[in-house]
């Protein structure tokens, strides 16, 4: 058995009962149960349809998300997140780049290797070597100032947590931005890369070994290895090139607002929905959300 997932942007709901009932009818689905009025429903399937994607190209002109996915063991125990454009809004490294003057330049080079056009671990130590000389107070500047958070984050831990489930944030970015992040949503552990500082000043290395697309396999392998999970009781999320490999190991790998060649890769993809479309995945109807 398989369920159909659709939904939209909680901001903005746009999901009607006739979209729904006529996709149903359509695939010959099971009743529709409606998660959120206007912006989930979902129903069963007893085969996955062969006309899937065509048909998830045009609801994304609607700006309707379509997943589908096996019905078995669809809520997880553990969720498994990146941080960079997936729990916040921004590249942490770009906006402390915008502060050297270098953003431009910077911004460039992320694009490129969130795309997979270039390897990680050689494009952050050449985005990190800009920002020499750095006063480490920026760091904290930018939390303040320019970090925000992606909707629906706080909602999608706390309601994870409220019903046992394990999360991690596992990031290609920089321990000050994952801690910050991690204990205002409430993550049970984070792990990311270290920036270099000597005397008050960014040294413009990074501490080794760099954690990138491996050690976020390793990371899934490693603690569900110390929960006694396997990785079908995972749900990873991310954008990026980094994050494929997690995504894939996943029982469920959703690839959140990601770049097209990531998104390529993968059966999950969020668009239009915010963060709380990983519970909806799970079958949480709104009025369980924490």
């Amino acid at each position: 058995m398989f369920i159909a997932t659709l939904l939209t942007n909680p901001a903005k709901p746009c999901l009607d009962r006739a979209t729904v009932e006529n996709l149903r009818n359509a695939w010959g689905g099971g009743e529709a149960q409606w998660l959120a009025t206007g912006e989930a429903a979902e129903f069963s399937l007893s085969e996955k349809p062969d006309n899937l994607w065509s048909v998830w190209e045009d609801l994304q002109a609607l700006k309707i998300d379509l997943i589908v996915q096996p019905a078995e063991n669809r809520r997880k125990k553990m969720l498994l997140a990146d941080m960079d454009s997936t729990m916040i809004q921004q590249e942490c490294i770009d906006e402390l780049a915008d502060v050297a003057g270098v953003g431009d330049h910077v911004k460039a080079i992320t694009a490129r290797a969130m795309n997979g056009e270039l390897d990680f671990e050689g494009a952050l130590i050449e985005r990190v070597g800009l920002l020499k000389d750095l006063d480490e107070s920026v760091i904290q500047t930018v939390i303040d100032t320019r970090i925000t958070f992606m909707p629906g984050g706080q909602t999608l831990l706390a309601t994870m947590k409220a019903n046992g489930g394990y999360t991690a944030l596992v990031s290609g970015g920089f321990t000050a931005f994952t801690a910050y992040v991690a204990a205002s949503h409430g993550f049970d552990e984070n792990r990311a890369n270290t920036l270099l500082i000597e005397g008050g000043k960014l040294t413009g290395d990074v501490g080794r070994p760099i954690l990138g697309r491996e050690a976020k396999v390793e990371a899934l392998n490693e603690i569900t290895a110390r929960l006694a999970l396997t990785a079908e009781e995972v749900i990873a999320v991310g954008d990026g090139a980094n994050d494929l490999g997690m995504l894939g190991l996943a029982g469920a790998g959703v690839a959140l607002h990601a770049k097209p060649s990531v998104a390529a890769e993968c059966d999950i993809r969020i668009n239009h929905g915010d963060l709380t479309a990983l519970l909806y995945l799970q079958g949480y109807a709104k009025s369980e959300f924490a």
